[in-house]
C-alpha cells in the first residue's frame, strides 16, 4: 500500500539533508549520500498530500485561525497511540521543538542558570542552551548491557542552586533508548526533590519498534505535573520537518502562562497555516502509514547493524528501541576517530553525524540516518564495506 522503496530525487529541491550536505560536510562528490540530519526520504502519508493539495487549490492563503482542531487532533493521537489523556487546553504550538525549548528557557530561567543534559544527547539541546546564555550541566549517561542508563546519584552530587531545568530526550537521541517507567519516576523524584523543571522532548515517541515501548513521562510520573513540560510533534513521525510546527504540553497553569507569555512576546502567536494543516492531517490520517513504516525501518535497522559490524570489525551499533538513527561506536576497531571519519566521508562518500557534536561520550561514535529507501541504504552499506575492507583483509 505504501512504497517505501521508491527513490524520490531530493537534490535541488531545497532539501537541507541533500542540498546542504556539501557545504556542511565538505563532501563534494555528486553521488554523496546524506545519512546525517534526522529527516526521512519517504513520501508523506497520502492524507497529508491531499490536505495540502486542497489548500493549494483553494488558492487563498491568509492568516491561519487556531480554532482548536489541531490540538484536538494531537490529543486524539496521543490517546490512541500512547494511552495518555491530554486536554487540548494544555497545548501551546511552537515553530518546532527546538524553538519551544528556547522559549521554555526564557520563560523559566535566567541567563547563567544551569540546564541538565544527559550526553551524548541531541546536539540542538547544547546549541539552544548556549544561545540563550544558560549553562550546560552534563550528566553523563552510562552504557549498561547495550543501552544507556542515567546515573542520578552522580547527577545529584553535581546540582547547584543555579540548576533550574532538566532536558530529557525520550526516546533517547542518539542512543535510541526507550526509558522505562521506573527510570522516569526516579528522574521525576529527583526533580521534585531539588525543585527542577523537567522538559521531556518526546519527538521520537511514535518511532518505537516492536519489542520496546514508549512511556510518556506524564504517564510515568503524574505527581510532577506542576513541573513537567512535554514536547511532541508530528514532524519526525511523518517526515514533515519543513512544516516547523511542534507542541509544548503542560497541565500546570503557572507554567503554561509563563510559556505563552514568551510566545506572545516573541510574536509567535500566529501560526504557519501549511504546517498546521499538514501536521493535523498526519495525526488524523497517518496511522496506517506509520504502521507500515515501522517494520520497514526495523528491517533497515537490523540490516544496517549487521552490515556495519561486519564491514568494520570491532564496530558496535547500539541496539535501538526507537528512532531511525544508528549510533555506532568505532573505538574497538583500532582506528583513530579522525581515520574513521575520513573513511566514511572520503572513501564511502557518506555524510554521517559526527559523534563529538552530541557532547561528552560521543568521541568515538558516528550517527547514521537509515530512514531512506532500501536501494539507497544498500548502496551506502556497500560503500562502507569497501571503506573498511583493509581491516578485514589486512591489506
Amino acid at each position: 500500500m505504501f512504497d517505501f522503496d521508491r527513490v524520490i530525487e531530493r537534490r535541488g529541491t531545497h532539501a537541507s539533508k541533500w542540498d546542504n550536505m556539501a557545504r556542511l560536510s565538505g563532501i563534494t562528490a555528486p553521488d554523496a549520500i546524506p545519512m546525517w540530519v534526522a529527516d526521512m526520504d519517504f513520501a508523506a502519508p497520502p492524507g497529508v498530500t491531499a490536505a495540502l493539495t486542497a489548500e493549494v487549490q483553494r488558492a487563498t492563503h491568509g492568516y491561519h485561525a487556531y480554532t482548536g482542531s489541531w490540538a484536538a487532533a494531537l490529543a486524539d493521537w496521543m490517546a490512541r497511540r500512547h494511552g495518555v489523556k491530554i486536554d487540548p487546553a494544555w497545548v501551546s504550538p511552537t515553530p518546532g521543538i527546538v524553538s519551544g525549548l528556547g522559549l521554555i528557557l526564557q520563560a523559566v530561567t535566567a541567563p547563567g542558570d544551569e540546564v541538565v543534559v544527559f550526553p551524548p544527547a541531541y546536539h540542538a539541546f547544547r546549541k539552544i542552551i548556549v544561545a540563550n546564555e544558560r549553562r550546560i550541566l552534563d550528566a553523563q549517561l552510562v552504557a549498561v548491557q547495550g543501552r544507556y542508563t542515567m546515573d542520578l546519584d552522580a547527577l545529584r552530587g553535581k546540582l547547584t542552586p543555579r540548576t533550574k531545568v532538566v532536558f530529557l530526550c525520550s526516546p533517547h537521541n542518539p542512543g535510541g533508548t526507550a526509558w522505562t517507567a521506573e527510570e522516569l519516576r526516579a528522574l521525576a523524584a529527583l526533580c521534585a526533590e531539588r525543585d527542577l523543571i523537567l522538559v521531556s522532548d518526546e519527538i521520537h515517541c511514535d518511532l518505537v519498534f516492536a519489542g520496546a515501548r514508549h512511556t510518556p513521562t506524564m504517564t510515568a510520573a503524574p505527581e510532577i505535573a506542576d513541573r513537567l513540560i512535554t514536547c511532541v510533534a508530528a514532524t519526525k513521525t511523518f517526515n514533515l520537518a519543513g512544516a516547523h510546527v511542534g507542541a509544548c504540553i503542560t497541565s500546570s497553569p503557572a507554567l503554561k502562562k509563563r510559556l505563552d507569555a514568551r510566545i506572545a512576546a516573541s510574536g509567535l502567536g500566529s501560526y504557519n497555516g501549511f504546517g498546521m494543516i499538514a501536521t493535523e492531517a498526519a495525526w488524523r490520517t497517518g496511522e496506517a502509514w506509520l504502521d507500515a513504516l515501522l517494520p520497514y525501518l526495523a528491517k533497515s535497522r537490523d540490516l544496517f547493524d549487521a552490515r556495519i559490524e561486519a564491514a568494520a570489525p570491532g564496530a558496535r551499533s547500539m541496539h535501538l528501541d526507537g528512532t531511525y538513527l544508528a549510533w555506532v561506536d568505532f573505538s574497538a576497531t583500532g582506528l583513530a576517530p579522525d581515520d574513521v571519519a575520513s573513511r566514511v566521508a572520503d572513501r564511502a562518500r557518506i555524510y554521517a553525524s559526527p559523534g563529538p557534536q552530541f557532547g561528552p561520550g560521543g568521541e568515538t561514535w558516528l550517527r547514521f540516518n537509515f530512514a531512506t529507501p532500501r536501494p539507497i541504504l544498500e548502496e551506502a552499506l556497500g560503500r562502507l564495506d569497501d571503506a573498511f575492507a583493509d581491516l578485514r583483509t589486512g591489506k
